[in-house]
Formats: structure tokens, sequence, C-alpha cells
């Protein structure tokens, strides 16, 4: 069980309490939700002592994902002899 469990109510964070907040964060990252409800969040967080530190290590999270794309795929022959190794493993294509 977690130390820290969000609270229900909302400390003078806005109309929106942390559990919701914490519940709705991926999908306020990745832009998801509606216009209103991205501004109740974005308020939220920014007076939210105990929900902005989420917010911060999802998004740098995030970040850190998108700074470890590729820029170029894997030759195909790469990618052959790894698909090959997969499926003699017992791992099959569902694509």
């Amino acid at each position: 069980m977690s130390e820290h469990t969000p609270s229900t109510h909302n400390h003078d964070c806005g109309p929106l309490d942390c559990r919701v907040v914490l519940e709705q964060l991926w999908e306020y990252l990745d832009g998801e939700l509606s216009e209103d409800t991205t501004l109740l969040i974005r308020q939220h967080l920014a007076l939210c002592s105990s929900c902005y530190p989420q917010y911060d290590f999802e998004k740098a999270f995030l970040d850190a994902l998108a700074d470890c794309r590729c820029t170029r795929c894997a030759p195909h022959e790469l990618r052959g002899r790894v698909v090959d190794a997969l499926r003699s493993a017992g791992f099959s294509s569902t694509a």
C-alpha cells in the first residue's frame, strides 16, 4: 500500500479534487481531454503542491521517451533476423 494517498478534497486547488486530477493525468498530458477539463486540471496543478510532483514526474517521463525515439529504422536485414529469432522462440506475428 502506498504511503501517499491522494486527497479527495481540493485544498483550495480549484473545483477538481486530487483523485480526479491524478486519474486523468495521462489523458491531460496526451491532450485527450476537453478544453474545459484541460483548463481545470491546469489550474489545479498550478495550485496543488500534492499533485504537481506527480505531473512533473510523468511529464519528464514522456519527454525522456520522446528524446529516445529513433530517427532511423533498423536495416531490413536486422529486422528479419530479429523476427526470425522471435519466431524460433515461440512468438508469432499478429500483424
